[in-house]
């Protein structure tokens, strides 16, 4: 499948076969395609929890309004990230640059990121939102459906999945064998209204 029409053809889908399992080497190729998503001066903060106990994704289900997905899809991936990824051996993200790359950024990361606490949790939402985007359009590639999802009680579920400190619980994302098609778009907004040509 073209990245094109992975786009188009990607819904949020509610149904799925409680039944359906994916297997390892179908994870493993998810999250690799995930973990090759862009992040700010390469920290990689974004965590992705994958939730295969049965009995956390009921409780789980009951703070996120009884949604079925929940617990229904072969796969729920809490995307979470690492607030303070960027002063934890920061050296470790450009450990392969040439030297002079390596000198000048890894001082610029603690340079960015110190003190700036809304900084931290806006890049944390950013890189989430664009790893949760590789996970569905690579699911999708795979003959998987997926939801997007944060309609849940965000407190709750961190304190079920042990969320750290200095985390923050970014989205669901739930993949699977959809079981119904998903309803017809709702509809577009006009591009006139969406793409702005140099200034509002």
């Amino acid at each position: 499948m073209n990245v094109s029409l992975a786009i188009e053809q990607r819904r949020a889908v509610k149904a799925y076969d409680r039944d359906h399992r994916m297997s390892e080497a179908e994870k493993e190729r998810l999250f690799s395609l995930a973990m090759l998503s862009p992040t700010a001066f390469n920290i990689q903060n974004w965590r992705f929890v994958v939730l295969d106990d049965p009995e956390l994704r009921k409780q789980v289900r009951a703070a996120a309004w009884d949604q079925a997905q929940v617990t229904d899809a072969s796969l729920l991936v809490v995307l979470t990230a690492d607030l303070k990824a960027w002063e934890k051996e920061p050296a470790r993200y450009w450990k392969d640059a040439p030297e002079p790359v390596r000198d000048y950024l890894v001082p610029a990361i603690d340079q960015y990121y110190r003190g700036r606490e809304q900084v931290q949790r806006d890049e944390a939402m950013r890189s989430c939102g664009i790893a949760a985007m590789n996970l569905m359009l690579a699911a999708k590639e795979m003959g998987y459906d997926s939801c997007p999802m944060d309609g849940f009680d965000f407190d709750e579920v961190g304190r079920l999945i042990n969320l750290p400190p200095d985390h923050v619980i970014a989205m669901f994302v739930a993949i699977g064998k959809g079981t119904r098609e998903p309803y017809p778009r709702g509809g577009q907004l006009p591009m006139s209204e969406v793409v702005i040509r140099d200034r509002f």
